[in-house]
């Protein structure tokens, strides 16, 4: 499962914190991080490409850019509150807690027929989230997802298992995830930290 290998961690504190138009966003329930009673979002004309995110009181502020559409902020808003809560968390499952994921998530959504011979963890994939040996059935999972959400890693897990059962990416190894929830939202998380956080489809300025 390939990934950016520039990927970091959630957005760096504002230093321009005067020059942004502040704009009151009320988030639904799954834009809420723990603890937090609110988010706010700023939006900054100066700011083209990067959104950050951090704490401040019992709110959570983000930063983006002026010209994001409403989708995009929705889309950001969740992505770095995502980062923000894995960033607070620290708890890390060890290799014996990720193949009890991988056989649960088997189990519930593989209908049991993906069976890892092994599940651990490791630190030489730094191009991709996940892979897997479907011969020896081995899955091996970067340690950059180490501190992700836990249903990032349960998305990387299940895609790792379904190559157990099809080896390439075509439309019956897309079927098996169909039936995951988070599919897309997890999805949308990794895209967010491989891009760190940036947002290609908005021009560079110069100067910036």
């Amino acid at each position: 499962m390939p990934a950016d290998p520039s990927a970091h961690g959630s957005g760096e504190t504002p230093l321009r914190r005067a020059a942004d138009t502040s704009r009151g966003a009320v988030p639904g329930p799954e834009a809420r991080g723990p603890g937090t009673s609110a988010v706010e979002v700023r939006r900054s004309s100066r700011r083209r490409r990067t959104v950050s995110a951090y704490r401040e009181g019992d709110r959570t502020v983000v930063l983006i850019p002026a010209r994001m559409s409403e989708a995009e902020e929705r889309r950001w808003v969740t992505v770095m509150l995502d980062k923000l809560a894995a960033q607070e968390s620290k708890r890390i499952l060890g290799d014996g807690e990720l193949a009890e994921r991988a056989e649960r998530l088997s189990g519930q959504y593989l209908d049991g027929r993906a069976r890892p011979a092994s599940v651990r963890w490791v630190t030489n994939q730094n191009t991709r989230w996940g892979s897997c040996t479907p011969a020896e059935g081995s899955i091996r999972l970067s340690h950059r997802l180490q501190g992700m959400p836990e249903y990032v890693i349960d998305y990387v897990l299940l895609h790792e298992l379904a190559h157990l059962l099809v080896p390439g990416h075509g439309p019956r190894f897309w079927r098996l995830l169909e039936t995951y929830p988070r599919t897309e939202r997890a999805r949308g998380y990794l895209e967010g930290v491989g891009a760190p956080d940036r947002l290609p489809q908005l021009p560079v300025a110069r100067g910036e």
